[in-house]
């Protein structure tokens, strides 16, 4: 801790915390540290539930933005653009994805092809929805669930997904699905924004939802959608990319971020977000996993989409491929009794997500010059290559350096989640200082970027292997809470708040409230993304 936190601190603040530092460690730390201990003898993760619970479910901000990310289509590929046909293919093969994970057939993801990493996560990814409380939220699995929910157009379907004891085909599925578009029935009152009640406070979704949504065909309907296997959002406008006018591709984020913030049931594991032109896509929600624990899995079901449906294929007039053995059964208009307190309920909660939403700033950058061949063949990490190129884009910009967060997996442990890598070390401080600078040649930069890119690669290997820091620290400090026991160390520890989050997406593939540290730490001053391919 004290190695990542020395280039951000004068002398005379490093050493008063380092003095804190060894006064934890020889008092009260060692007490923390001992009930911790006992802690990972009886729970299969010691840090795993506590994560879970204080920095997700009990926290009260809204779902939307906060605590969420998304999953793009293939933008240079669009197979068919007939909407009702991609959307039941995709349909049909998250189905079957579903069937690998409960029949416990699916090959867990390798890492360099020997050691697997744990796939408990999985199971939670279909038939999984948050249920919101007044001071802490809580996950509810289903061990089955045999239909899907479809959004269109302001109202909810019911789709059975399961006829005479077998999944249905694409094809069947397609005419469900050319029902619903076919159907210019109106929203009920307040339907078509009641999703904005997932979208807005958690506290205040809460109280909705016991008033509400406690009896009759309100609770019907919201058991529905929430023992739904997944949402599907059948959008009525194109989702587009056009490499001439990059605003496009800003504006296809921003659909699948936020949508109009009362589109998306914020509350389901995932949605199918399918656009007028048959292109596909998903919005995970982050508080089932974190979003580098969670983006693999994600990757390992897209990337199982794409091969399967370019075996599957279409038909030459963008239909699925196959003959209907029967009628499916027909989708179920869900119905609604909205009275007006509740209609006043979705808008203030629609108000909150509005506010959220326009506060957006997404740039979506396509970079074509080169990728992570160019970095490998330069003998560097593409992550530590783009955290460095992170901190000196920062440096620039702010004329400072700031703590630094960036997220990695800790699935080498049953039921890891992520730990925290701290991108600003001393060594990527000297490189930006040279870089910035007039003195140091290009051959002593070079030296100076790989010395960096080195300690940081293996910082980063020290996360994977639960040698990390902030998750351990998060972890003593729910003790001190529970002992209600004060720690100066602990307290200078969340006072130190990254002012930027550099987050590097790098997917494996696959061959086939107490305060948290994260939570305390996110800053507002800056926020840099960057997603390797």
């Amino acid at each position: 801790y004290l190695q990542s936190v020395q280039p951000l601190l004068n002398d005379e603040d490093y050493l008063r915390m380092q003095k804190l530092a060894e006064e934890f460690q020889n008092g009260i730390g060692a007490k923390l540290q001992r009930y911790l201990v006992l802690k990972s003898w009886w729970a299969t993760n010691y840090v795993s539930d506590w994560w879970e619970e204080y920095v997700y479910l009990r926290g009260r901000s809204p779902l939307i933005v906060n605590s969420n990310f998304y999953g793009i289509d293939a933008i240079l590929i669009n197979p068919v653009r007939t909407q009702a046909a991609r959307a039941a293919t995709v349909i049909s093969i998250c189905l079957q994805f579903r069937r690998l994970i409960e029949r416990q057939e699916l090959e867990p993801i390798l890492i360099q092809g020997l050691v697997p990493l744990c796939s408990w996560q999985y199971e939670r990814v279909f038939n999984t929805t948050r249920v919101p409380g007044v001071e802490t939220d809580r996950l509810v699995h289903y061990t089955d669930s045999k239909h899907i929910v479809v959004y269109h157009k302001g109202r909810y379907f019911k789709v059975f997904i399961y006829f005479h004891g077998r999944i249905l085909r694409p094809c069947e599925i397609e005419t469900q699905l050319e029902q619903i578009l076919s159907d210019e029935s109106p929203p009920a009152k307040g339907e078509e924004m009641l999703a904005a009640l997932t979208a807005g406070e958690r506290a205040a979704w809460a109280a909705a939802r016991q008033e509400f949504f406690f009896k009759g065909v309100n609770r019907q309907s919201l058991d529905a959608i929430e023992k739904a296997a997944f949402v599907v959002t059948l959008d009525d406008f194109p989702y587009e990319f056009d490499e001439e006018d990059p605003s496009k591709l800003d504006h296809y984020g921003q659909i699948l971020l936020h949508g109009k913030g009362y589109d998306r049931w914020f509350d389901k594991s995932f949605t199918l977000c399918i656009g007028s032109n048959g292109r596909v896509s998903h919005k995970r929600i982050k508080f089932l996993y974190d979003s580098m624990a969670d983006a693999p899995i994600m990757s390992h079901m897209w990337e199982y989409i794409v091969a399967t449906e370019l075996e599957t294929g279409y038909t030459k007039d963008g239909r699925t491929d196959g003959t209907l053995e029967f009628t499916p059964p027909a989708p179920i208009r869900l119905q609604w009794n909205i009275l007006p307190p509740c209609i006043v309920a979705i808008e203030k909660s629609y108000q909150v997500a509005l506010d959220l939403l326009n506060d957006v700033d997404l740039r979506i950058y396509t970079h074509s010059s080169y990728g992570k061949g160019f970095m490998k063949d330069c003998r560097i990490s593409p992550d530590a290559y783009i955290q460095m190129a992170l901190q000196l884009a920062y440096y620039r910009d702010a004329g400072r350096f700031s703590l630094t967060y960036e997220a990695s997996m800790t699935r080498l442990f049953r039921e890891g989640r992520t730990e925290t890598v701290r991108p600003c070390t001393t060594e990527s401080v000297a490189w930006v200082r040279a870089m910035v600078g007039n003195t140091a040649s290009v051959e002593e930069r070079v030296q100076l970027l790989q010395t960096a890119c080195r300690v940081h690669q293996v910082a980063y290997q020290d996360a994977m292997c639960g040698k990390g820091i902030d998750r351990h620290l998060f972890c003593l400090y729910v003790v001190s809470k529970y002992l209600e026991v004060d720690s100066p160390f602990l307290k200078e520890v969340l006072r130190l708040k990254p002012l930027s989050r550099a987050y590097t997406a790098g997917i494996i593939r696959h061959k086939k409230v107490v305060p948290g540290m994260e939570e305390a730490s996110a800053g507002p001053e800056t926020i840099m993304t960057a997603h390797i391919s």
